[in-house]
């Protein structure tokens, strides 16, 4: 397949922010390649070029690209450096450069989707002594070879900023529409959850249909989705919501974990899917000690805890512990932590996904014997308000968040990558106006003024909407921040800057600097309110106006463990506004 063929898929993406459009062009290109290559269509597409839970990444620093656009070019890195500080994005700066380099380009091989794909996955893997050396030679190749429009797409998808606005609800759309029906989306869904791997999922469905999607299932070392859970601000709610009774268990303050245990050895993904194994060896060995039976994917949260009072302590603690590669022993001994598990996914060979929540809990107790280490999570079956009221003290008092509630009904299967209220959550702050966190993506910035110059002033925050698949403003957010915090949010944000508004964000507001969605805060408000200027839920409570944060505050706590389309959703903070105007 020519690479041109697959840029001029982009260049139309690129040129529309309608995402029923998106799905009808990319499901177009799907239908029409051959089954071999829809594969590394669907991750390239994503700016990806293997599953997110596998190793293989791009992310070539501005620098050594810099240094390899010019050895492709011929053009000088102060010229490619002047353009660069002009126009930010990688792919325009490559475009512009290779349209008016000065030497000619002899016996250009024309691009194949092979030979791209190929190349980069060379990159991504190269490593140890000279691999700067090697991936520049690699990529400056493919440079020299490729037309101007469509070097700008390898050069983003080399550093990481695809941002097509192709998010993975699209790509399922599209593969639906291509292979299916827009009613089999469901299938689709379902196939990417248990897998986490778009790619396979769309080279079987376009190789053997629905009934090779019937045959993927749940394996040890490929993550699932994490199931994910509504909120409600009551007990009384939480119960008729759940037939009057459920499990109630302690929801702790930590990082979420899926363990992939087999007898050859661990594996630990976050609920972004990121392998965390490395960082916590603790972890695994603590694992390997409590598991009793061959194979098993089991759920937890590791929290972090203070190991001379057993007190849990909060979640930023744990956080240091994450992507470490330096200092890990001594991270280990002065951020200690602790595994509580609270689902068992599948166990000895057997799925467990579609078994009802009572059936995994006995696996889960069947399978680990718990140690200071590594414990179940604390449960009881409920069934009355006050008993709920107890539990829930009881849950504040141990340093937890509040509680989960979980359906015990027949019904009660893991919904991997889906949020309903088979799960419920319920925290302390929900109990007064808006003290309750929420999870926000930071969108765009504004300029600082006065002691704040030459900095960020404030921070554009949305919501997510998952039925338009955009981000919603819901307040600017300026407080909160210390010093320290405010000199790293350029290096933490800057890499995710763009010169114009994001396809996917709604917003009435006009900031000074915008940025991909892909940082998500946690945000603490003094209460929600109706707002003409804001976008989340627009329309939802008064016809000309949406929702907002009054007196939003930052908490210091980066949710690094989040996906920006995990964050709080316009729908969570309708309904928060909802049950702050019955109150």
């Amino acid at each position: 397949m020519p690479y041109q063929d697959l840029v001029k898929v982009y260049e139309a993406i690129e040129s529309t922010s309608s995402r029923l459009e998106m799905t009808e062009i990319l499901a177009n290109l799907l239908r029409s390649s051959d089954c071999a290559h829809v594969k590394r269509i669907i991750y390239l597409t994503q700016g990806m070029l293997v599953p997110e839970f596998c190793p293989e990444k791009l992310g070539l620093a501005d620098k050594l690209y810099l240094r390899t656009l010019a050895m492709a070019s011929g053009v000088s890195e102060s010229s490619i450096r002047k353009l660069w500080n002009k126009e930010g994005d990688p792919g325009t700066v490559t475009e512009k450069v290779l349209e008016n380099k000065r030497q000619t380009t002899l016996f250009p091989r024309p691009l194949t989707l092979d030979r791209v794909y190929e190349t980069l996955l060379k990159v991504a893997r190269a490593e140890g002594s000279g691999s700067q050396e090697m991936k520049m030679r690699l990529l400056a190749d493919i440079l020299h070879d490729a037309k101007p429009h469509e070097a700008k797409y390898i050069a983003r998808i080399a550093t990481g900023r695809m941002r097509l606005g192709v998010a993975s609800q699209t790509v399922i759309d599209s593969l639906a529409l291509a292979f299916a029906t827009r009613e089999d989306k469901e299938a689709v869904e379902r196939a990417y959850n248990v897998t986490s791997d778009l790619g396979l999922v769309g080279e079987v469905l376009c190789r053997e249909g629905l009934e090779g999607l019937d045959r993927l299932h749940v394996m040890v070392g490929n993550p699932l989705r994490a199931m994910l859970a509504e909120r409600l601000p009551s007990p009384d709610e939480i119960l008729e919501r759940m037939g009057g009774r459920a499990l109630f268990e302690y929801k702790y303050d930590g990082l979420r974990v899926q363990a992939h245990i087999t007898e050859k050895g661990i594996k630990l993904y976050s609920r972004r899917l990121e392998d965390l194994t490395e960082g916590f060896p603790d972890v695994v060995r603590a694992l390997k000690k409590a598991f009793v039976c061959k194979s098993a994917i089991v759920e937890g949260e590791c929290v972090p805890v203070d190991i001379n009072t057993g007190e849990m302590l909060p979640f930023q603690e744990v956080s240091h512990r994450r992507g470490r590669k330096h200092g890990l022993k001594g991270a280990i001994e002065e951020y200690p932590v602790r595994l509580y598990l609270f689902d068992c996914i599948y166990l000895d060979g057997e799925d467990l996904t579609m078994h009802p929540l009572s059936e995994r809990r006995a696996a889960l107790m069947q399978c680990i014997r718990t140690t200071e280490d590594i414990q179940l999570s604390e449960a009881r079956v409920l069934s009355s308000v006050e008993e709920v009221e107890d539990f829930f003290r009881d849950a504040l008092i141990a340093g937890c968040e509040g509680l989960m509630a979980k359906s015990l009904g027949d019904d009660s299967i893991y919904r991997a990558g889906a949020r309903g209220f088979l799960w419920i959550k319920y925290k302390k702050e929900y109990r007064s106006e808006m003290n309750d966190t929420v999870d926000l993506v930071a969108v765009g910035a504004f300029y600082g003024r006065g002691k704040r110059g030459g900095m960020y002033g404030a921070l554009l925050m949305a919501t997510y909407n998952h039925e338009t698949d955009k981000f919603e403003t819901a307040c600017k957010l300026g407080s909160g921040f210390d010093d320290a915090t405010l000199a790293i949010l350029p290096k933490k944000l800057d890499r995710f800057r763009l010169p114009e508004k994001h396809a996917s964000v709604e917003s009435r507001m006009e900031a000074d600097i915008w940025f991909e969605p892909a940082t998500v805060l946690e945000v603490l408000g003094a209460e929600i309110s109706v707002s003409p200027i804001h976008t989340s839920a627009f329309g939802r409570v008064r016809e000309d106006a949406g929702l907002a944060i009054r007196f939003p505050r930052f908490t210091g706590a980066f949710r690094d463990d989040k996906e920006p389309r995990d964050a709080t959703t316009t729908q969570e903070l309708l309904e928060m506004y909802e049950s702050q105007s019955k109150k």
